[in-house]
């Protein structure tokens, strides 16, 4: 009899995840566009995410920023740099906090910040993915199907929201002055990174005078 075999999991579930977008890495590349009216997507795959609810105003919330290393940010469409970190202003008392792929998600560090106090951190890291949309043309796509006006005097680089891009809710993050992350549900990336080739198709062509 055959011996049996079993998938290597020693280094621990993260090494088995598949990012939401992983089977249309060709698409997205392929839909790169070239020139003045350039644009380009892709996706950040796997990024570290931990859903963050405290009252800012707390013993809590203090014990929470020195965690992070960094004060949480007071209004709509704040964000505040902590490190290889970002964190993104959702609500009075709700944040994302966004890193790197294989970054530590410190759920643990914040749980502990928060002492039993009202609140939670949990790492939510599967629940988006984070596209990235870049290039000269990049605000003319969003422009297409996002409601917010995205003129830099109003959507200035490390502003983030939530929002609508055609039929998918998500967090657009503004990261330079041609460049937007764009965070949906996992399950909404396939139909939001379709429409988003669609909408980049136009700059392929010669501009209309």
């Amino acid at each position: 009899m055959a011996e049996p075999t079993f998938t290597d999991t020693a280094a621990g579930p993260a090494a088995l995840r598949r990012s939401p977008l992983a089977h249309l890495a060709g698409l997205l590349r392929d839909a790169t566009v070239t020139g003045p009216r350039g644009v380009a997507v892709s996706e950040w795959p796997c990024a570290t995410m931990v859903s963050l609810r405290v009252d800012p105003e707390s013993f809590a919330g203090a014990r929470v920023e020195k965690c992070l290393g960094a004060a949480l940010p007071a209004r709509c469409g704040e964000t505040a740099p902590a490190g290889p970190r970002t964190i993104l202003w959702l609500g009075p008392d709700e944040w994302l906090v966004v890193a790197p792929p294989g970054a530590d998600p410190l759920t643990a560090e914040l749980q502990e910040a928060l002492a039993g106090e009202p609140g939670s951190a949990v790492d939510v890291s599967g629940n988006r993915t984070v596209l990235e949309l870049r290039g000269p043309a990049a605000r003319d796509v969003l422009d297409k199907g996002c409601p917010l006006d995205l003129h830099p005097r109003v959507f200035a680089p490390g502003r983030a929201v939530s929002t609508q891009l055609g039929p998918v809710p998500v967090i657009l993050w503004r990261t330079a002055e041609d460049t937007y992350r764009l965070l949906p549900r996992s399950s909404f990336a396939d139909h939001l990174a379709h429409w988003l080739v669609d909408a980049m198709s136009e700059y392929a062509r010669p501009e209309v005078p």
